[in-house]
């Protein structure tokens, strides 16, 4: 195993065995001590360890050699597992809200109970508040480190944690004060930021499995260092295959139609050579093709 899926295995052991924890405590104090807010942040990390273990599923696969059938390996379940991420995460925030707003109703309809909640759900959120400020900042440089998306996933959900404990903190010490539309309210609010982030996450990992080129800067940048090998005319065509956190570049150039096909191959191994060695580490192939330079303006 590399040094990369190490940080991965690890990170995600973490996230698991925490959400394992804060799910039982969550859950059972948020029911006894009557608490919205934290029931729903309870439910939040319930199923944050059920995709968590598809998450470590998925891993387990990305991790597995290149075969015949996968000749680019299989580190594109990396993406896929960051899209289960993220309809986990989008699906609870539905769930979420729509209890939330619901107990919001009640209150104000008077059809449940007016009461605080005890004094050990504002302990029990600044302790998770502490703790996800804890795995956010790890997972988030171990995503620097590694550029594996699923971390990427993975930090956003616990920022979201972070929002959640803060917003039971907030319901219960106003609910304390008699303003109990308050702890629900919290949980809607809560609920809003999980979806948002549960879009955004499918979003991003659905753009990385459609093979789109990072930004413009980047097809920029590779446009410009092909250019600038002598001989090259112009780009007619550029791809980027993402597999994991490398990339694959599929290239076609223009050359002079008279040189011979020795020549024309000894400018594409020049402009391969250029790439690989200025994008070092980030590059797994470059594959360059060359056509008769017809004088026409290059493809955009």
């Amino acid at each position: 195993m590399s040094d990369r899926d190490k940080i991965t295995n690890l990170t995600v052991n973490l996230g698991l065995i925490s959400n394992i924890l804060l799910s039982i405590i969550k859950t059972a104090t948020g029911i006894f001590g009557h608490s919205q807010a934290l029931l729903a942040d309870g439910i939040n990390s319930s199923s944050d360890v059920v995709y968590y273990v598809a998450v470590k599923i998925f891993m387990r696969q990305a991790n597995k050699p290149a075969d015949p059938e996968h000749p680019y390996g299989h580190r594109q379940l990396e993406s896929i597992s960051a899209i289960v991420v993220g309809a986990f995460i989008l699906t609870t925030g539905i769930a979420i809200f729509w209890e939330s707003i619901n107990k919001v109703f009640d209150l104000f309809k008077g059809n449940t109970d007016l009461h605080s909640a005890p004094l050990a759900v504002i302990f029990i959120a600044i302790g998770t508040l502490i703790l996800k400020i804890y795995l956010w900042t790890t997972t988030k440089r171990n995503y620097q480190n590694t550029k594996n998306p699923t971390l990427r996933a993975l930090a956003n959900d616990h920022f979201n944690d972070i929002m959640a404990a803060s917003a039971v903190i907030v319901g219960v010490v106003m609910a304390r004060f008699k303003i109990y539309w308050m702890d629900p309210a919290a949980g809607a609010v809560v609920a809003i930021f999980i979806v948002k982030t549960g879009i955004s996450i499918i979003m991003e990992s659905a753009t990385e499995l459609m093979d789109s080129v990072p930004d413009d800067s980047f097809r920029k940048e590779v446009k410009d260092i092909a250019l600038d090998v002598e001989g090259v005319h112009q780009i007619d065509e550029l791809g980027v295959h993402r597999f994991g956190p490398y990339y694959t570049i599929d290239m076609t150039i223009c050359v002079d139609g008279k040189l011979s096909v020795d020549e024309g191959n000894g400018i594409s191994h020049r402009v391969e050579e250029r790439l690989l060695e200025h994008f070092r580490g980030g590059l797994s192939k470059v594959l360059i093709h060359y056509h008769s330079y017809s004088g026409s303006d290059p493809a955009p």
